[in-house]
């Protein structure tokens, strides 16, 4: 079932992505009086066909959904079998302002698209994780700049103070914080516990490229909080059943550091391998109806990580989290503007990530290819319609981004080609072109075998 959702969602969220990007270039060119021949869904044997009668436009499904074009009448592919009253709608003879709108316009509609769908999210409403602080671990930036644990961080700033930006989810915050670490910089958190609202600086300037690559949150001792902890389960024969742990009890404390996160508490336990830790818990008496706290001595046992090769700590406990949450909405137009906000951030992030990994800054791991985005299609589908927007969205912003990049038999490719002729009044050669397409195909294998290879990597665990 799980695989079924994960094709289903790809292929919608490919169709629809394809859909949208080609119909940019479509209506476009319509718009410019160019003939468009065909407008193809996918690649090789056409499954559907049908023609417009008004148009004349071929309307094609094919066989292979990866993909899409729309094929335009241009007297250089077939110079001979033109009617002389159809060379004015050919793509070559339109002026360069006119190619340079219609090349540019499927990347334009995929940024649009991700807008509407954004602002579509914003505006129906979405629950999130709310941005409350776990305990940070000791001489983490977080503890430096004074957070306990359990503050709710209400907006991010500059270091000046200039530029304030109200933080409403978890995620919200990562996504700011993950901005700001660009630059490098400081930034200034305010939060609010039970005494008042204060203000905790924050130095990112530590944050490496790999930092960023990975998990940057928890390298600033950044998790999140608020969670309440229980027991799921005990394993027979572990440390957490000898030390008299019993499913249904509540986590309130290790070592007297408060616990409210699933992942600090697991961190804490990994890092006393063989070394005794007070547990405090609350059990719940049944013939009273009441709680009782009770602290339990545990020795976590020491076992090998398979992924890391160190040795950590393991009580063999499983755990549940309920997690605190917020509703998010936002009216019509603030959906919008946040729609658009957004969808601009993640552009300028993409650029710069791509950029990075260019120059050998970041990882080319950080590259997927259609394993990775079926197998994130179907987790977000599983998740709900919000979870699935925003997904789409994300990936329709890539694909944006990506044509855009100046590499030939990209759209990117093809806009340098027209703005190479606006400044100078020549067009490219011929010669040139295909010397530059080639190389620019090769590009694209290269990224596609990187691509696919992640994509591999991450199946087996490689």
């Amino acid at each position: 079932m799980n695989l079924l959702t994960e094709l289903v969602a790809f292929v919608v969220a490919i169709g629809v992505l394809v859909v949208v990007h080609e119909y940019g270039h479509y209506s476009v060119a319509r718009l410019c009086g160019v003939k468009v021949l065909r407008f193809s869904i996918g690649f090789g044997r056409p499954l559907v066909q049908w023609v417009s009668k008004k148009s004349g436009t071929e309307w094609t499904i094919s066989a292979l959904p990866l993909g899409g074009y729309v094929k335009m009448l241009d007297e250089r592919e077939s110079p001979d079998t033109i009617a002389s009253r159809d060379l004015p709608h050919a793509f070559n003879r339109q002026s360069v302002g006119k190619r340079i709108a219609i090349v540019a316009a499927g990347p334009i509609a995929n940024f649009l698209l991700a807008v509407v769908l954004f602002s579509v999210v914003y505006a129906s409403g979405v629950t999130e994780q709310s941005a409350i602080v776990a305990a940070p671990p000791a001489q983490s930036a977080a503890a430096q700049a004074g957070f306990q644990g359990g503050e709710t961080i209400l907006s991010v700033s500059d270091a000046t103070g200039s530029e304030t930006e109200p933080v409403r989810s978890w995620s919200d915050l990562r996504w700011k914080l993950l901005a700001s670490a660009f630059d490098q910089g400081h930034v200034v958190l305010s939060a609010r516990d039970g005494a008042g609202t204060y203000d905790f600086p924050l130095d990112l300037s530590h944050l490496t490229s790999k930092d960023l690559d990975d998990d940057f949150m928890s390298k600033l001792g950044l998790e999140a909080g608020g969670s309440a902890l229980k027991v799921a389960a005990v394993e027979a024969g572990s440390a957490a059943q000898h030390a008299g742990l019993q499913a249904g009890d509540q986590l309130r404390a290790i070592d007297g550091r408060p616990v409210d996160s699933a992942t600090t508490f697991i961190a804490y336990v990994k890092t006393h391998a063989g070394k005794p830790v007070r547990l405090t818990v609350a059990r719940d008496d049944v013939a009273r109806h009441t709680q009782q706290a009770l602290t339990l001595t545990i020795t976590p046992a020491p076992q090998r990580d398979v992924q890391t090769g160190e040795e950590v700590g393991r009580i063999g406990a499983a755990l549940s989290a309920q997690a605190p949450s917020v509703d998010v909405r936002y009216g019509p137009l603030e959906s919008v503007r946040l729609g658009a906000y957004r969808t601009w951030d993640i552009a300028v992030y993409s650029l710069r990530m791509f950029g990075r990994m260019v120059t050998g800054e970041a990882s080319l791991k950080n590259l997927s290819g259609p394993v990775t985005i079926a197998d994130y299609a179907g987790k977000s589908a599983r998740l709900g319609p919000s979870a699935f927007l925003s997904f789409l969205a994300l990936v329709s912003i890539s694909l944006g981004v990506l044509n855009l990049l100046p590499i030939p038999v990209l759209d990117g490719g093809h806009l340098l080609y027209y703005l190479v002729e606006a400044v100078t009044g020549k067009a490219v050669s011929d010669r040139w072109q295909l010397v530059l397409q080639r190389a620019g195909l090769a590009c694209i294998v290269a990224l596609s075998a990187i691509a696919l290879f992640n994509d591999l990597a991450r199946l087996i665990h490689f």
